[in-house]
């Protein structure tokens, strides 16, 4: 079989790192070609211009574009007749990215259910609960768990259930009170959590699948009756031998996942992650990678997440990006590392896309007065064709800029320059004119959002300063 061929577009100040990059690659799986097309920067060419250029036919399996650039893909496609893809923002990443044949990890798999619980449903209206469910299920929620609170009637269970059914949510109802649990299995709830050997009999009042607890807490013992009382009634059931919070349990129910597993090798099993994001003062996204990490040797498919903290307020976005990046590194036998960066939130993994040499040599080329700003492991550089200054700081930088008081531009740079001192002091990729990546932990919507607002303050410096310069000109080109 013919090896696959990928053509890389890339632009005039890209192009030697990105042969480097490619000529170094020990990919014996695939060939690779390199189509430069007559731009400075190819992120920033748009689809006109690369139908233009781009000569015919494509002689490849598979064009990559840089990731900054937002051309049409399926345009493309159509136009050249071979697949267009766009390849990660930085070209440090390539070799990360065509690490398993060429092709991007698949992280559109998963083998865990996500309960997302609203801990107080009981004193709040039915529109309310609708609007929290329909956040849940986009940040990746599968079941939406409502939270019973006690001695308070959840007197609109029922019509609460029939909503959420009639939105397209699954449902499970959380309880303490057996009567609560009885009528949200007649109202038609899918799951009740929690039943025991002792409160068994309310599953077989409806269809929601029981979640079984032990009778006492730490006692595997009862979870064993309860299991196998399910069994001879011919129930389906979930298992949850209950995770504990540190310093009251947590590594002795570690232990019962395990114990459980082995005595029960096919049985499905629960582990709800609240007990360890909420009650402990950490970021929750690796807190969750190592629970999770737990479920997926231990083929625990459901898990129980639950938000009231304001530290956890990602919690369901970040279970749903580790489920995914786990599940694929199962399948490839392989360590969870190189297949998503949405659990780095604070601190990436390869900070800096350049070496402060690769940037001296850069900075000597530059021919106009357009002022550049880049990070690297020795600081915040700033450089245009007059000067290249290192610092730690950014107001360390200030006596050498000149803006001749153009305030737009004075703004656009501070800015920048505070920016990229955040990043690397965090140890965060900075990339100018592009927000800071905190993965999951900041949402989408927000950093697109944000990516709008920032090329529109620049655009605002840009015209007050009255420079006619391109964005172009700007940038590096580290994004190929």
């Amino acid at each position: 079989m013919a090896k696959p061929r990928f053509l890389f577009l890339t632009g005039h100040l890209a192009r030697p790192r990105l042969e480097r990059i490619l000529s170094g690659l020990d990919a014996p799986e695939f060939d690779w070609a390199i189509a430069d097309i007559g731009v400075k920067v190819a992120a920033l060419a748009t689809g006109d211009i690369i139908e233009r250029r781009l000569a015919r036919p494509v002689e490849a399996d598979r064009v990559i574009l840089p990731g900054r650039c937002r051309a049409d893909l399926d345009r493309l496609a159509e136009t050249f007749k071979v697949p267009f893809v766009r390849g990660p923002d930085e070209l440090a990443d390539l070799p990360a990215f065509l690490g398993r044949k060429g092709e991007p990890p698949d992280l559109s798999r998963h083998a865990m259910r996500i309960f997302a619980e609203i801990v107080d449903a009981t004193a709040h209206p039915i529109d309310v609960i609708l609007a929290r469910a329909n956040a849940m299920r986009t940040e990746g929620a599968d079941v939406i768990d409502l939270g019973c609170l006690p001695d308070t009637p959840f007197h609109h269970l029922e019509d609460t259930i029939a909503a959420l059914k009639a939105a397209g949510h699954a449902v499970s109802v959380d309880s303490a009170n057996p009567r609560e649990l009885s009528r949200a299995n007649r109202a038609g709830a899918d799951y009740l959590l929690s039943l025991n050997e002792a409160t068994l009999a309310i599953a077989m009042e409806g269809d929601a699948v029981p979640i079984l607890v032990p009778v006492v807490p730490h006692d595997l013992e009862s979870l064993d009756r309860a299991i196998a009382k399910a069994e001879a009634m011919g129930i389906d059931f979930i298992a949850d031998p209950i995770l504990d919070p540190i310093h009251f349990g947590f590594s002795a129910s570690l232990s019962r996942y395990h114990e459980l597993r082995r005595r029960h090798p096919d049985i499905s099993m629960l582990m709800g992650t609240g007990n360890l994001t909420e009650l402990t003062d950490a970021d929750t996204s690796g807190v969750t990678a190592m629970l999770l990490g737990i479920c997926s040797e231990l083929s625990i498919g459901h898990l129980l997440v639950v938000h009231v903290s304001p530290h956890t307020r990602a919690t369901i976005a970040e279970h749903d990006a580790a489920r995914r990046m786990l599940f694929a590194a199962r399948e490839d036998n392989a360590l969870p590392r190189g297949y998503s960066s949405a659990l780095v939130q604070v601190h990436d993994v390869k900070p800096f896309t350049v070496t402060p040499d690769e940037l001296d040599a850069l900075a000597a080329s530059i021919k106009d007065r357009n002022y550049r700003i880049e990070t690297a492991a020795d600081g915040i550089h700033l450089y245009n064709r007059d000067i290249h200054v290192v610092a730690r700081d950014a107001f360390d930088l200030f006596p050498h800029i000149t803006v001749d008081g153009d305030v737009g531009h004075a703004f656009y740079l501070g800015a920048e320059l505070q920016k990229a001192e955040i990043a690397w002091r965090l140890g965060k990729r900075y990339a100018q004119d592009t927000p800071l990546d905190f993965g999951v932990g900041l949402p989408r919507e927000a950093v697109d959002r944000t990516r709008l607002e920032d090329a529109g303050h620049t655009l605002k410096a840009k015209k007050a300063s009255g420079r006619s310069a391109s964005r172009d000109s700007k940038k590096t080109g580290e994004g190929s």
